[in-house]
C-alpha cells in the first residue's frame, strides 16, 4: 500500500507539473502575468534558503556565532557585486568550510 502511494503521489506530481509546461504556451499568458512570474524565483530562493541558515535541527533560531550565518553573509556580499551565481555559491561554501575547519577547530566557541 505504501509503494502504491508513493507511485500514485510521483504521477500527480509528474501530471500536474507537465501540464504547465506542454499545454500552456507563452503566448497565452498576458504581459502582466509574464511580468508577476519573473519575481518568483527571487520569491521562493529566500524562502528555501532562510531555514537552512537561520533555523537548527530542533527548529529554534541558531546562535549569532554559528559559522552559517557568516557564510550567507559572504555569498549575499559576493553574489550582490558579482551578479554569478557560481561565484556566490563558492564564495559561501568556501568561507562556511574555512571558518568551521579552520577557525572553529582552534578557537572552539
Amino acid at each position: 500500500m505504501t509503494w502504491f502511494s508513493i507511485l500514485i503521489a510521483g504521477i500527480l506530481t509528474y501530471l500536474t507539473r507537465m501540464t504547465m509546461i506542454a499545454l500552456v504556451s507563452r503566448d497565452m499568458l498576458g504581459n502582466k502575468v509574464k511580468a508577476v512570474l519573473e519575481y518568483v524565483p527571487s520569491a521562493v530562493f529566500p524562502a528555501i534558503i532562510f531555514p537552512a541558515v537561520f533555523i537548527n535541527d530542533y527548529g529554534s533560531f541558531i546562535e549569532i556565532s554559528d559559522p552559517k550565518i557568516y557564510g550567507a553573509l559572504v555569498a549575499v556580499i559576493v553574489g550582490y557585486f558579482s551578479r554569478n551565481i557560481i561565484a556566490t555559491i563558492l564564495a559561501g561554501l568556501i568561507s562556511y568550510w574555512f571558518l568551521i575547519f579552520v577557525i572553529f577547530t582552534k578557537y572552539p566557541i
